[in-house]
């Protein structure tokens, strides 16, 4: 990793690295209205974007002799469950409500990993408060309009918002998971983990795993090859020389990159009261980065 100077924090990323950013949000752009525009049941879908991206990132991990490593082993499996919960929160708020909505609240998740932060003992600047209560703002106009929409759209804005406290969680899993692990094999089991995770609730709740039209296993190989590749593995892989705080701002770029593939692709177009909601939540967002140390502070994936 490289020294975590004060300039390392503001460094415009390497060419090589821009392009893995660009790569990667594009990638996590698209996983919004592919989840929205699939029917098959999400646990399912879960377990096969996660079990195909293990076996994509499992050839490059074997060339690393990191398997015993247990502090490795135990960061990425933990990092594994909590992914399996961060994507049953997304994947229902993109079936319950907009793609740009429910993408602008789980982008909320430098908030909540400022906040986990704070209850274990850091010291968030009062500036960066600022940026929570503006992001809160948002939140409450986001949610109020979707309420008077449908108690449906509100359900998502609030699994939205679980599935952004949960990505806080799993990447500071990853995080302590890359200390002794290259991303490839992190990754690896992280996916694989989150697969198996997924599997029991599939099979008690006897959702079908393996009988579905063509359209949907293409589905699932757009969410493997753009969100899971193109998205997670690229921004892990970027995070290793870039400072969060960078990767986090250019991160958010996902929500109108979702927003605008849903409109062209699905016909959404959110309610003209949740745009100013979007834009609030996303200002916020980046003052926190801002004025949060950005050793401690990673970006939503």
């Amino acid at each position: 990793m490289p020294n975590k100077s004060s300039e390392y924090h503001i460094q415009v990323p390497s060419r090589p690295d821009l392009i893995r950013l660009g790569l990667g949000v594009i990638g996590i752009g698209t996983s919004g209205p592919l989840v929205a525009t699939s029917v098959m049941p999400v646990p399912t879908l879960i377990f096969w974007r996660n079990l195909g991206g293990a076996l994509v990132t499992a050839p490059f991990a074997l060339r690393h002799s990191q398997w015993k490593n247990k502090h490795g082993l135990t960061w990425s499996a933990i990092a594994g469950v909590l992914l399996a919960f961060h994507f049953m929160g997304f994947f229902l708020s993109m079936r319950f409500t907009s793609v740009a909505a429910g993408t602008a609240l789980a982008a909320l998740q430098p908030i909540f990993a400022a906040l986990f932060l704070k209850m274990s003992g850091s010291h968030i600047p009062s500036r960066a408060w600022l940026g929570m209560i503006v992001s809160f703002s948002g939140v409450l106009l986001i949610s109020g309009i979707d309420l008077h929409l449908s108690f449906r759209s509100f359900l998502g804005d609030l699994a939205a918002l679980g599935c952004a406290a949960l990505a806080a969680l799993y990447l500071m899993a990853g995080s302590r998971a890359q200390e002794s692990f290259e991303t490839t094999t992190y990754t690896t089991i992280c996916y694989f983990v989150c697969s198996l995770t997924v599997l029991p609730i599939a099979l008690l709740t006897s959702m079908p795993m393996l009988h579905f039209v063509a359209r949907e296993w293409w589905i699932v190989g757009g969410l493997i090859i753009g969100a899971q590749i193109l998205g997670h593995t690229l921004f892990n892989s970027a995070l290793r020389r870039v400072s969060p705080a960078v990767v986090s701002l250019i991160v958010f770029f996902e929500v109108p990159v979702g927003a605008v593939i849903a409109y062209f692709w699905l016909g959404q177009k959110p309610a003209f009261g949740v745009i100013p909601g979007i834009a609030l939540v996303l200002i916020g967002c980046v003052l926190v980065v801002m004025r949060t140390r950005p050793a401690n502070i990673d970006p939503v994936l």
